[in-house]
């Protein structure tokens, strides 16, 4: 039997709401036992500064002392879960800090990923496993998702074929087959569309509850052409950067028309996924934000006509499923196992990953 061990596993993800953080315990393989969980949303500030910096380069001092303000984010973050659930760190064996992603080129071997996980082990005390989509990319692999081996562990007792979607800025999937064979890939844009949209005509942060959508009209025209972009043929493993699709110049549309246009476009690009599937899903199990918006979600029911449920139905915390993830894969870093396949990044062979920052 091998050694469960506790991990923090955390997540700052491409929609820039805030900072989710979980524990886990687990082997890195089969058994995996969820523990408290915390979501912590980023002020103004911090969204403004993140926002200001994507697509950027890595090493220029605005982006460096962002880096420094962020890893001491999530170390406040770390300290509050513990203090609400009384943990002590020394019952933490390694935190999984995925950093905030600014850029993503994997086409042109670059990815980065902005936070600091040598101040974060010095901050919390604690081993810090970070970095972990450098070399997934440098071999030739997408550098994302990285979360299909965790999917995978969690529905080992699901009936397969299986869709796991989840839906941030970017939505992406990992399919499973009946033999745990993995597909995994972005499908295009999630929430970060809808939200550039609504904050272009001061409409707020987000559609709360998909209410603009619900009161729009979808833009047939402006749909298809949004739908022709040559991403969706492209064969995966396949990824995206959060800003790789872009809003149209300037449509004459109202908040509500733009809210459903774009909200179709999401899960109309899902639909396309499936052509890339060796065989369709008999259900699909929804986490991130994007299960929050019920237009977005009656939008996904429709345009794939099979079961589309959120993942609190088996038994999954949606809004944490992220963080486990990391936490999963600081575990696996530990014993020297693949964070990435040949299906779920398109790397050549199943590959190693993250850094080790010691807390010693």
């Amino acid at each position: 039997m091998t050694e469960l061990r506790t991990a923090i596993g955390l997540m700052s993800g491409t929609s820039m709401d805030g900072i989710d953080v979980a524990l886990l315990s687990s082997d890195g393989r089969a058994e995996v036992h969820q523990g408290a969980a915390l979501a912590v949303p980023y002020d103004g500030e911090m969204k403004a500064a993140l926002r200001a910096v994507l697509g950027g380069r890595c090493n220029t001092k605005a982006v460096a002392n962002l880096a420094e303000a962020l890893t001491r984010a999530h170390a406040e973050v770390i300290n509050l879960l513990l203090k609400k659930k009384s943990i002590n760190t020394g019952k933490i064996k390694v935190i999984g800090f995925h950093g905030h992603t600014i850029l993503h080129q994997p086409e042109l071997r670059k990815t980065c990923q902005i936070g600091d996980g040598a101040l974060l082990a010095t901050l919390t005390g604690i081993d810090v496993v970070d970095d972990f989509r450098t070399a997934d990319v440098m071999a030739g692999g997408q550098g994302a998702p990285l979360a299909p081996l965790y999917h995978a562990a969690l529905a080992a007792a699901l009936p397969k074929p299986l869709a796991v979607l989840n839906i941030g800025g970017v939505a992406n999937v990992t399919w499973i087959g009946r033999n745990d064979d993995m597909l995994a890939f972005d499908t295009g844009p999630g929430n970060a569309l809808i939200d550039d949209w609504l904050r272009r005509c001061g409409k707020g942060e987000m559609d709360q509850g998909g209410r603009l959508a619900r009161a729009g009209q979808v833009d047939q025209s402006a749909l298809s052409m949004l739908l022709a972009n040559g991403y969706f043929d492209l064969t995966p493993p396949k990824s995206l950067d959060r800003d790789d699709f872009a809003l149209p110049g300037a449509p004459e549309w109202s908040p509500e028309d733009g809210a459903a246009t774009l909200t179709a476009f999401t899960a109309q690009a899902v639909a396309r996924a499936r052509a890339h599937f060796p065989e369709a899903p008999a259900q699909w199990l929804v986490c991130g934000g994007g299960r929050h918006n019920p237009s977005l979600m009656s939008a996904l029911a429709e345009a794939l006509a099979v079961p589309v449920a959120p993942v609190e139905t088996v038994g999954w915390r949606g809004d944490s499923l992220e963080a486990e993830a990391f936490a999963y894969l600081a575990i696996r870093h530990l014993d020297d196992l693949p964070l990435s396949l040949p299906g779920t990044t398109g790397v050549p062979w199943p590959l190693t990953g993250g850094r080790m920052n010691s807390a010693s």
